[in-house]
């Protein structure tokens, strides 16, 4: 069954990692695709090659998600293309991990711009046209450690928890207009930013999650699918943690 059949959605930072999988897990259940990120490479290309292959429609648009200007040229473009914006996922995301001690003004301000002013810039530029439509599900990617902090990431773990409180006053401010939003917080999941670590520090995670293991992109993006659909249609401002039973 195809739950989001003629829908279209658009992804941040969607090139790779959990965005990617977001992407082609909602192509699969019939939705439009348009996915950004900083720059045009071949996992862009790859990408869009997959989602066409898939039968739908499929657009990239390259730039940077926290620049409200650029933002805001790139959803006109893509109204005149599609006519409509019924899904937003704001995964546009990076680290900078240090302990605060090392921690430089820069690190702190990159990673709050990336992380939590682009949720900003792109729910801004898109709510007038759910608005308009009166229908619209927004989805922002935090982390279980914007609920529960972790040593090294404060500025990581301060725009994770900044979405959260974002997540929750939009979904009061525009829930009078049939526009729904929702925040997904992940845990340790298996991507190209987790990959790196020692095997010791993996197996320790996997110490403290009940399920024993690592999630992987699909776990998370079976939860977007879900917060997307109108399976979901009488939830919001909820953040759902996928993460295996870390955050209990």
């Amino acid at each position: 069954m195809k739950l989001l059949e003629n829908k279209t959605a658009l992804i941040t930072g969607a090139s790779r990692g959990i965005g990617r999988h977001t992407a082609l897990m909602l192509a699969q259940h019939g939705a439009n695709i348009v996915f950004t990120d900083l720059k045009e490479d071949e996992n862009s290309e790859s990408l869009l090659k997959e989602l066409t292959d898939m039968g739908v429609h499929a657009s990239f648009f390259a730039g940077n998600a926290a620049n409200f200007e650029e933002v805001d040229a790139m959803v006109k473009n893509i109204m005149m293309q599609y006519d409509r914006i019924d899904i937003l996922v704001n995964n546009a995301g990076i680290t900078r991990d240090k302990l605060l001690l090392k921690m430089t003004p820069e690190d702190w301000d990159l990673v709050l711009n990336v992380n939590l002013r682009s949720c900003f810039c792109l729910t801004k530029a898109v709510m007038p046209i759910m608005m308009k439509q009166r229908a619209g599900s927004i989805i922002n990617i935090s982390s279980i450690v914007g609920l529960i902090g972790n040593a090294g990431q404060c500025n990581y773990s301060a725009s994770k928890a900044g979405i959260v409180g974002f997540t929750k006053s939009v979904a009061k401010e525009l829930g009078s207009r049939n526009i729904r939003c929702n925040a997904v917080a992940p845990g340790y999941i298996e991507t190209p930013m987790t990959a790196t670590l020692p095997e010791n520090v993996v197996e320790d995670w996997k110490k403290q999650i009940p399920l024993r293991r690592m999630g992987q992109p699909d776990d998370v993006a079976r939860t977007v699918v879900y917060l997307a659909s109108d399976l979901s249609d009488y939830i919001t401002g909820q953040v759902i943690e996928c993460t295996g039973g870390l955050g209990m």
